[in-house]
């Protein structure tokens, strides 16, 4: 099973929010997911961004595949790096 960690939208009509969550590759972009990891607002002026961390950095050691811009996300929050230096660190 492929598992992806990609965006879910939520909110209403011009009012985007999302949530980041951990998802069979198979699965439809709305639909059923495994595991919520954190939320994303882009509406707000500093793009309001929460995650579990702990979970995140356990999904991507199993070996979950971000989408481009929950990697940018990720990225930008510093978990990647964490991700990193954990795997090369050994």
């Amino acid at each position: 099973m492929a598992v992806k960690i990609r965006l879910t939208r939520m909110g209403s009509k011009k009012k985007p929010y999302y949530r980041i969550n951990i998802a069979d590759s198979r699965a439809p972009r709305d639909g059923r997911f495994i595991e919520t990891v954190g939320t994303y607002n882009p509406l707000v002026a500093e793009n309001q961004v929460t995650l579990k961390e702990d979970r995140v950095l356990d999904w991507l050691s199993k070996g979950a595949q971000p989408s481009d811009t929950v990697r940018n996300i990720l990225s930008k929050a510093g978990v990647m790096k964490k991700f990193h230096e954990s795997k090369y660190s050994k």
